[in-house]
């Protein structure tokens, strides 16, 4: 199954549509403009919040919570490194390898492919493609990919 986020270009704070292979909103995603740390809330297409990705304060390196109905179930973690940048998910025991920078990237569980993440070019806005292997991963896959962004957006922020 694949998804499709497609962030909108001049908005005042991250809100923007996950879309499934049919162009039809599967998710809708939103972040909190005024907090401590980057907030982002994931909602289903009836906008009941399906998963939260929050941002660890305090930390020496970039760290993100994925909580889904009310559990935090992973947490994602920029890796000290001094080349290529290499992040952890702690709690799923999923496994990340690929080029951060260019959004191409695949998250693996015992060798076996959750997700394949790609970035699509010539597209207004940026536009990202989720290969996603299972649909019981659907949105642990979706709010771990959207962590892995925020972490990648903080550090070109810093």
């Amino acid at each position: 199954m694949k998804l499709y986020i497609k962030q909108k270009i001049f908005s005042w704070n991250d809100k923007f549509s996950v879309y499934n292979e049919a162009g039809e909103e599967r998710y809708f995603v939103e972040g909190e403009l005024f907090s401590w740390g980057k907030k982002l809330h994931v909602y289903d297409h009836v906008r009941r919040e399906a998963a939260f990705v929050r941002q660890e304060l305090f930390t020496f390196l970039p760290k993100f919570i994925v909580s889904i109905g009310g559990q935090d179930i992973a947490e994602i973690v920029k890796e000290f490194t001094f080349l290529k940048p290499r992040y952890r998910i702690d709690g799923l025991g999923w496994e990340i390898d690929g080029d951060f920078w260019d959004h191409d990237y695949e998250i693996k569980k015992s060798g076996r492919t959750i997700v394949r993440l790609s970035k699509e070019w010539f597209t207004w806005g940026d536009c990202y493609e989720l290969d996603i292997e299972s649909p019981e991963d659907e949105i642990v896959a979706l709010a771990v990919v959207l962590a892995i962004d925020c972490v990648l957006a903080a550090q070109r922020n810093n």
